[in-house]
């Protein structure tokens, strides 16, 4: 196998469970494949959120090292590998943003597409499962305000602030209708 790309569908889904499999079991070798498979994605979801080279490099080896120690809380019944993978990262990229405060003068969200590469990215990957589906189904039983609110906080990777400033609401109702959001999300998911 090619170790160079991340291998398509169901078959790159069950590489990926087994190498999280082995990461979990003190794998080194298992931890260096996953990096060589996933990094280039995941580097493009630390640089799209923080939209700094040197910083994006910092989050995404911090990633790797909470993969290393919490590869045996994976659990496949609950997320495909890349969905846990880029929730790892966005959650890393967005506590370093948050962590960094404003910053004037950092790089443009374009210099990403020198790092980004061609493949699809968590969302689309998403979007060709079974879970994709469900939740699609699961996101049209709650309203367009909160949906999009969800969506832009998870795939797009803004912070609450954000959302709030962006929705022209207070913080405290940004941070409820997401919370109400994520709970019905979770009661549709478990049916």
């Amino acid at each position: 196998m090619d170790g160079s790309s991340l291998l398509r569908g169901d078959e790159g889904r069950a590489y990926l469970v087994e190498r999280l499999g082995a990461v979990a079991a003190g794998d080194r070798a298992a931890l260096a494949d996953l990096y060589q498979r996933t990094s280039g994605k995941l580097f493009g979801i630390c640089l799209r959120i923080l939209k700094d080279r040197e910083e994006a490099e910092d989050v995404l080896q911090d990633v790797y090292l909470t993969i290393w120690n919490r590869a045996d809380r994976y659990d496949g019944a609950r997320a495909s590998p890349i969905t846990w993978l880029a929730t790892i990262t966005r959650n890393r990229a967005i506590d370093r943003l948050r962590a960094l405060g404003p910053r004037p003068g950092g790089q443009p969200i374009e210099d990403a597409g020198e790092v980004a590469d061609d493949s699809p990215d968590a969302l689309e990957l998403l979007g060709r499962s079974d879970e994709a589906r469900r939740l699609s189904d699961c996101l049209g039983e709650v309203d367009d305000r909160t949906r999009s609110a969800i969506t832009d906080a998870f795939f797009g990777g803004l912070t609450y602030e954000e959302l709030a400033h962006r929705a022209g609401m207070p913080l405290g109702t940004m941070k409820s209708l997401i919370r109400r959001g994520l709970v019905k999300l979770k009661g549709c998911l478990s049916r």
